[in-house]
């Protein structure tokens, strides 16, 4: 009797991961306007541990004291993902990082040099051999300290391909597990990343031992381009940050990259481990954070990512919703209904409610917001999403205190002058009461929480927008002051734009009599776009 042929099964290889490697806590904070306080470091950090980036650059532990001591505060926060700091090819640097990163469970010392031929001429003054020596001394010292080392060819693009070659199989030989190929300057194009990421793959001595990664900026618009392009060639992992914030034009948009691979999966045939609903409430979370709202049609995670109005597009999406849309909104994070609840909704609903947005709170943050909730909806027939973030925002406590609104009052006429008056109370029981006037009503509140306080504020930018739909919108104030060569932020939401102007002004002096009593509160200094003036924000003001 004939036996049956054996029939073979094909079976689809199991497909290479990429890791994520979010800089967003550092590259992304140390760009103007982006500066956060070490409790906005650590809340981001715990909402990028839950979407689940493989390795966190929590900060540079050289930079200053407080990064430091965010780095540190982030590595004993997390249990999950890779904690990772910056440091020069420095042992200085490498020491700090060390120190910073001891409470990690999975520390990553990263360390860098510049490797173009101008950063070796014009910034660093060094040979190429130098430049090898210091890489080599720079890895192996931080091998010493810690097993997991990155290492960074800064300005690698513009780098010699053969030259690079050469620093790369150093740093591998000296210990690094990663070899990081960053476009510093967002100059390339994808067929040059390709063609380079490509070429290392062949000409690196040992390569089989380290990851590749890539790090790209978005100077030209191309940071997402280079990053996929070097994914296609063998990069496995990609360095990016939340909504692309970075030094200049930004960095690679985690989220656009990570959607881009799952939705063209045949084409890359790579994973990650991103939980991808997550991501458009991080990217809140982030937004929400710096005071910096969300473009519209920013791709994923923008509020037009996945509206039509056009009647063709509304017509296609009523037969067939992949007619015009090629993920869906629940794939990122994005709500069927944005009005959710109102003044007759329980605090369980609001729980549930807050953890669909991206918010676990403790049963002490869920009584405080669910008493704010309250009161909102009070003010308000409709809750809006956008409300419900900024109640589970709530304030930084590092923004607390000494100060607090008693009593506001402002006025304004057609043709004249504003008015107000605030009364504040101090946590050491005094309370002061001033009076201003100004060309418009959050012009004339500020100044007289000046003169109440005692502290000039030198604005360089004031923002106030609305946080959801209707007359009855809460609006959110943000505003940007210069004091001792740092920029402060301050950030206040209420249905009163005055108020929430006030409330964001006090927010700011607070955090100035803070860093008086302890310095070092505060991240390093950054540059206020020389665009953003006095008289800028008072044109904004006298609009309000």
């Amino acid at each position: 009797m004939q036996k049956n042929p054996e029939i073979t099964i094909a079976s689809n290889p199991p497909r290479e991961r990429v890791r994520v490697f979010d800089t967003t806590l550092r590259d992304g904070e140390q760009a103007p306007g982006y500066s956060m306080t070490r409790a906005q470091k650590r809340r981001i950090a715990q909402a990028l541990a839950e979407l689940g980036v493989d390795i966190i650059e929590a900060g540079f532990a050289q930079a200053s004291d407080d990064d430091f001591a965010a780095v540190r505060a982030i590595a004993g926060d997390l249990r999950g993902p890779t904690v990772c700091s910056l440091a020069r090819c420095q042992i200085g640097d490498i020491e700090a990082a060390a120190r910073a990163l001891e409470p990690a469970r999975h520390p990553r010392i990263h360390v860098f040099i510049a490797t173009s031929p101008l950063h070796r001429e014009h910034k660093l003054g060094m040979s190429k051999q130098q430049v090898i020596d210091a890489a080599m001394a720079g890895v192996r010292r931080a091998r010493e300290l810690c097993d997991d080392v990155e290492f960074s060819a800064e300005d690698a693009m513009r780098t010699e391909p053969e030259y690079l070659a050469e620093v790369m199989a150093a740093a591998i030989e000296a210990g690094a597990r990663t070899l990081n190929v960053p476009d510093t300057v967002g100059y390339t194009t994808p067929a040059e990343m390709a063609e380079r990421i490509a070429y290392l793959k062949q000409h690196v001595r040992g390569i089989e031992r380290a990851v590749l990664s890539v790090h790209c900026h978005d100077d030209l618009g191309m940071a997402v381009a280079n990053s996929l392009a070097a994914v296609v060639a063998g990069a496995r992992q990609v360095e990016c940050t939340l909504t692309g914030i970075g030094e200049r034009a930004g960095n690679a948009a985690l989220e656009e990259v990570v959607m881009a691979l799952k939705t063209r999966s045949e084409l890359y045939r790579v994973d990650t481990a991103i939980l991808t609903p997550r991501l458009y409430p991080t990217a809140r979370l982030l937004s929400n954070l710096l005071g910096m709202p969300l473009a519209r049609n920013k791709a994923v995670v923008g509020e037009n990512a996945f509206a039509h109005e056009a009647g063709i597009h509304q017509h296609g999406m009523l037969k067939h919703r992949g007619t015009y849309e090629i993920m869906r909104p629940e794939d990122v994070g994005f709500a069927r209904s944005q009005l959710v609840l109102g003044k007759h909704s329980g605090r369980h609903a609001l729980r549930e409610r807050l953890l669909a947005l991206g918010h676990a709170l403790d049963e002490t943050q869920l009584d405080d917001a669910f008493a704010r909730f309250k009161t909102l909806a009070d003010k308000k027939r409709e809750v809006f999403d956008n409300d419900l973030e900024a109640i589970a925002m709530g304030r930084d406590p590092e923004a607390l205190g000494p100060w607090r609104i008693a009593q506001l009052h402002s006025s304004s006429h057609v043709g004249g002058m504003a008015s107000a008056t605030v009364r504040l109370a101090h946590e050491d029981g005094r309370s002061a009461s001033e009076a201003a006037i100004g060309d418009g009503p959050v012009h004339a509140v500020l100044r007289a929480i000046e003169r109440a306080t005692g502290h000039a504020l030198q604005i360089g930018n004031f923002q106030v927008r609305s946080l959801s739909l209707g007359s009855d919108a809460q609006g959110q104030a943000t505003l940007t002051v210069d004091h001792a060569g740092r920029e402060v932020r301050g950030r206040g939401v209420s249905t009163d734009i005055v108020e929430a102007a006030a409330l964001a002004a006090l927010e700011v002096v607070n955090r100035i009599e803070r860093l008086t009593v302890a310095p070092g509160i505060l991240p390093p200094a950054t540059l206020v776009h020389p665009c953003t003036s006095p008289e800028n924000t008072r044109a904004v003001a006298n609009q309000s």
